[in-house]
């Protein structure tokens, strides 16, 4: 199941021993044995993570586990302390490599660390790059250690027309020189600070804003009709994003219940393009369509 530390879980791992969770994601309810599973604690961690352990332990010719940084299609989720690191310790135990997706967070959008798994402490065995590596162009990247690229080194050949071309490396390069020349690692960290900021004044004036959460220029803001029970605001995520758009902003919904605005800007966004974000998004908030 996803680590939500926000809904979080109905059920606990320990209560099947099949690795399954015993309980749905919450939508609209909270139960004691599922405030285990809320908010960003070690324990919250190590909760989920027994799920990776028990589906780790009985299976029986064990890959792989691969996982984001931070779960951006599954909500711009956080994943809680010490997650990552049980996780990899339960599949490394039964003989899996452990995979961590950058293509999202990787190349300094967090601000604080150039990679998303750097925030956990881990280190993986292989690390996944995509579409922000190119900067448009298309190009994708992955990252490993030398024993596991000799394991392919296994007689069968593997041909790929447009793989490792002087073109693509030219780019790649270009895009990581412009990444350190022009600091945009540290402008995400001081704008998406500030960015962050600006959006928790918005959560405490509407109640439909039932949580903010981000790092760097990858944040999240999950809109509920109600704060106890969390019921998700998908409609009213879709007239945000529509009427934003209609502002020249652009932004999505994003998760499994679609009621998250996802915002994800350039890492040459500025503080000056923050205000506007936060000025647009505070009139656009008090229309009768968003009032709870």
């Amino acid at each position: 199941p996803m680590p939500d530390p926000y809904r979080g879980l109905s059920g606990s791992p320990s209560s099947d021993p099949s690795g399954s969770p015993s309980g749905d994601p919450i939508e609209g309810r909270s139960t004691e044995s599922g405030s285990l599973f809320k908010g960003m604690s070690a324990e919250s961690g190590r909760a989920y993570a027994q799920f990776v352990e028990n589906a780790a332990t009985k299976s029986e010719n064990l890959s792989a586990f691969i996982c984001e940084s931070v779960l951006g299609c599954g909500g711009q989720i956080f994943l809680p302390d010490v997650y990552l690191k049980n996780a990899f310790a339960a599949v490394r135990n039964q003989g899996g490599v452990c995979i961590t997706d950058e293509i999202q967070v990787g190349l300094g959008r967090l601000g604080s660390h150039f990679w998303g798994f750097q925030t956990h402490d881990v280190i993986p065995d292989i690390v996944t790059v995509g579409k922000p590596v190119g900067n448009g162009f298309p190009l994708g990247a992955v990252v490993t250690t030398r024993e596991i690229a000799d394991a392919f080194n296994n007689g069968m050949e593997y041909f790929n027309t447009f793989g490792g071309n002087p073109v693509s490396c030219a780019v790649g390069l270009a895009v990581l020189d412009v990444i350190e020349d022009e600091k945009l690692q540290e402008n995400a960290d001081k704008v998406g600070a500030h960015l962050l900021g600006g959006l928790k004044l918005l959560a405490e004036k509407h109640p439909l804003i039932g949580d903010v959460r981000g790092r760097g220029l990858f944040l999240g803001i999950e809109l509920v009709r109600d704060p106890e029970t969390l019921a998700p605001a998908a409609d009213e995520a879709s007239y945000l994003v529509n009427r934003l758009c209609e502002e020249r902003i652009l932004t999505s919904t994003d998760g499994p219940l679609h009621n998250v605005i996802k915002i994800k800007p350039p890492l040459v966004f500025t503080v000056e393009d923050a205000d506007h974000l936060l000025s647009q998004m505070a009139s656009i908030l008090t229309e009768d369509f968003l009032r709870v």
